[in-house]
């Protein structure tokens, strides 16, 4: 008698459908085939791979990868875009440093364009930490986006600021020097107290009436010089107006306080070593705009 080899098949009572033979805690595992569009997909993709192995650089090796027989290279494209966004950019950096004057720059659309873009760039890598992304400035660190300039804010007083800093060691740097009264001891305390409330008065804010009187001529013989008779400042010593409300380090009362006893003397590096002449024409171009300047 012949042997018969014939099984038979477990089907899932449920479904109706052949089952796998594999069942794990009750649940069996049906022998449903793959989606037909699935497998369209999928063999697709592995003719693509091939096809994508003759072409394109694919497989690595020891000393290098395969070519491909289009030899393609993105490395080399780009080094190529590179060149050609060099020689296209060279132009117009030739054109910032010959340009007659920074107002010429301004007055040329394209030029103006330029110098905008590069210089919103230089100021995000350089000038962003200390002076905000938006040019908004923090407590000891100038604000560039209002008319309020210390040393001045036309474009030529922005560029040598750029070139040569704030007390930065440069032979060049603009300098001055707000004086420690209290800690070297040029002033008793009483009159540091007296000069803290003729400063709030000076920016027309309530102050001690007494006060004020009796620092009058302490003020005109120790800070008119830098500051000004009246308090509005000298930009060309780079002393800040002291009758608005715009303060470098705050304008509280404890704050005035310390100015004046402890000095003041923040320091901004010099870039004309750091810069090319190009790139700090247009930082000079883009802070100017960011401020209205002058």
């Amino acid at each position: 008698m012949a042997e018969n080899n014939n099984t038979q098949k477990d089907v899932d009572d449920f479904t109706g459908v052949e089952t796998t033979g594999h069942e794990w805690d009750g649940i069996k595992e049906l022998n449903n085939p793959l989606p037909r569009w699935w497998l369209i997909v999928f063999y697709a993709t592995v003719i693509w791979s091939l096809v994508y192995w003759v072409l394109m650089p694919a497989w690595p090796g020891i000393a290098g990868y395969t070519k491909g027989v289009r030899n393609h290279s993105e490395r080399e494209n780009v080094a190529v875009q590179m060149a050609a966004l060099n020689e296209e950019r060279a132009a117009a950096t030739q054109q910032l440093i010959e340009a007659p004057s920074l107002q010429a720059i301004e007055n040329d659309a394209n030029l103006l364009q330029f110098a905008m873009a590069a210089g919103e760039s230089l100021f995000g890598d350089n000038c962003a930490t200390c002076h905000g992304a938006g040019g908004q400035g923090f407590a000891g660190y100038p604000s560039l986006v209002d008319d309020a300039w210390l040393w001045g804010g036309k474009l030529e007083d922005i560029q040598q600021t750029l070139h040569y800093g704030i007390r930065s060691g440069h032979p060049e740097t603009r300098f001055n020097m707000m004086m420690a009264y209290g800690r070297d001891n040029l002033l008793p305390r009483e009159q540091i107290s007296d000069l803290t409330e003729y400063v709030v008065a000076l920016s027309g804010r309530e102050a001690d009436a007494a006060a004020v009187e009796r620092a009058e001529p302490v003020f005109q013989q120790q800070c008119a010089s830098c500051h000004g008779a009246d308090g509005v400042g000298v930009q060309a010593l780079g002393a800040p107006n002291l009758t608005d409300a715009i303060w470098l380090y705050g304008g509280e009362r404890e704050t005035i306080h310390e100015t004046i006893y402890e000095g003041r003397g923040g320091v901004m590096p010099a870039w004309t070593d750091r810069l090319g002449d190009d790139q700090i024409i247009a930082l000079a171009v883009y802070v100017h705009a960011l401020g209205g300047g002058e």
